[in-house]
């Protein structure tokens, strides 16, 4: 999985003006968006319909790992900027937690996905499938199998002889490329990848043609069935917007062989916001603006609690 990939690419080439403009507008970017996701965050603790309602639980999961996952990336962001080179030990920890929160966001995805199609194509036994115990339960479960990922990359990593090393004070800034210490780690990564998003992205798709073929049936309630579809979709995308960080790295690489390192920051300042920040970030908004029982309350604290009508 693609955390934030801060490769070596300072330039003192580049002016100081435009270096420190460019810093300050992708770090503000980066901070408005992480503010929007935890006044997010805390407008989905702020009411029992809130915190009773399953939906609401998942959508909380997934922007907490979103959350977490961008301010990781803005402190090795921050890290690289400032020049500050970390050990393996330390660099191999901040890695290990961006790619546990990454991996967090497509499983929970799925799991919201399949609570829609529970809605509309069983929606007598919804409430007895779809409980508070149920959800925390199917919570643990991502949390647990992206931990026991994160398990197997830290034994992968071991087996690199650190012994050798002079010192085990890094080089470079810390990055995923960096951490891709042995081949193995390579291909494994490259293999978990692709599993975990192919296997996602069929759940998702397959939960939206299920949905889909239910709306045909008399039976169902055809209002609910189309919010049902119109949601499936929106993980969709939200699903492939998560994807296109893994391209992040892939895109460096190719654009450091054609273009200049001063050209290759600016490049690597607008990948980083648009590709690993923005998607991150969509999530809040798109449901904050969309749910009619969350966006009268969102509104209300990005107002800084100015009187709104929560009609």
């Amino acid at each position: 999985m693609s955390s934030q990939a801060w490769t070596n690419t300072t330039d003192d080439s580049m002016g100081l003006v435009e270096k420190m403009l460019l810093v300050t507008l992708t770090t503000i970017s980066c901070c408005i968006f992480l503010i929007i996701n935890v006044i997010m965050l805390f407008t989905l603790r702020s009411r029992p319909v809130f915190r009773e309602t399953c939906r609401y639980i998942l959508l909380y999961n997934l922007l907490f790992a979103d959350t977490v996952q961008i301010a990781v990336s803005q402190l090795l962001y921050i890290l690289s900027v400032c020049r500050i080179m970390l050990t393996y030990p330390v660099c191999g920890v901040f890695i290990m937690f961006a790619n546990l929160t990454s991996e967090i966001s497509p499983l929970t995805l799925v799991v919201m996905s399949l609570e829609r199609y529970v809605a509309v194509c069983y929606p007598l036994r919804h409430t007895t499938i779809i409980t508070i115990r149920n959800t925390g339960a199917a919570i643990a479960a991502v949390w647990a199998f992206c931990s026991l990922n994160t398990g197997v990359r830290v034994l992968l990593l071991l087996q690199f002889p650190f012994e050798q090393l002079q010192s085990l004070q890094m080089k470079q800034f810390c990055s995923t490329f960096l951490m891709f210490l042995t081949p193995v780690t390579v291909d494994y990564d490259k293999a978990y990848t692709c599993f975990l998003f192919v296997s996602a992205g069929l759940s998702v798709i397959s939960s939206y043609i299920g949905v889909i073929i239910a709306a045909r049936s008399a039976s169902t309630d055809k209002a609910s069935a189309r919010r049902a579809r119109n949601t499936l979709l929106l993980h969709l995308v939200q699903l492939c917007l998560i994807l296109s960080s893994t391209i992040h790295n892939p895109l460096l690489i190719a654009a450091s062989n054609v273009v200049t390192r001063t050209m290759l920051i600016r490049i690597q300042n607008i990948l980083y916001v648009f590709i690993i920040v923005l998607p991150r970030c969509l999530s809040a908004l798109i449901y904050g603006i969309r749910d009619k029982t969350i966006r009268p309350v969102l509104l209300y604290y990005l107002c800084c609690r100015l009187k709104l009508s929560e009609r």
